[in-house]
């Protein structure tokens, strides 16, 4: 139930850097809509904006960048799909996966679940732990995104692994106040770092 921009606005104002966009239950003209307002919110908070998995939304809605799993589109297919000055993420579960992402261009590298998580269905896969963090930062020269399970208790653990980017969802999605989640979740990565 929540609304998607009420929930992104709110994340942003409270300092997010990134806001990714993931809908599986919409049709994509309503996903569309929804992408080009997200950009624009994050246009206007100097954010960058992904969307995950489908590249023809976007390249419609000109979000900075498209975020892939391992069984989505390679990311040099996606590249194909996408403007020069948009980038690709992959999902990674470890060192190996995160090498060959990197081998293909990937701008960035994901890495997870760092903790245990329920989201997206991930329910009852082997948490990685944040060392698994340091290691991918030593073997791959992208950035390193962290994403899992990860919340206030353990963000600042993850934040001194060596994560460029720390990604957070229910840690914020289901906050009473989005907004103050994600400046608390700032504040804790800012002083771990």
């Amino acid at each position: 139930g929540r609304d998607v921009i009420e929930i992104a606005e709110a994340t942003l104002r409270g300092g997010a850097s990134v806001i990714q966009l993931r809908d599986k239950t919409r049709d994509k003209g309503e996903v569309l809509q929804i992408a080009r307002t997200l950009r624009a919110l994050c246009d206007a908070h100097d954010a960058l904006f992904i969307v995950n998995d489908d590249a023809d939304i976007a390249l419609l809605s000109d979000a900075h960048g498209l975020h892939v799993g391992q069984t989505d589109l390679p990311v040099g297919e996606a590249r194909r799909v996408l403007t020069p000055e948009q980038i690709v993420g992959r999902s990674n579960n470890g060192v190996e996966e995160s090498l060959h992402s990197a081998g293909q261009g990937a701008d960035y590298v994901a890495v997870g679940a760092v903790y245990s998580t329920t989201t997206m269905g991930k329910s009852g896969r082997t948490s990685l732990g944040p060392d698994m963090i340091r290691q991918v930062k030593q073997a791959v020269s992208a950035p390193v995104v962290a994403i899992g399970g990860i919340n206030a208790d353990n963000i600042a653990e993850v934040a001194r692994a060596g994560a460029d980017c720390i990604c957070v969802v229910s840690a914020v999605t289901y906050a009473d106040d989005p907004g103050r989640s994600t400046a608390e979740l700032v504040e804790i990565i800012e002083s771990a770092r």
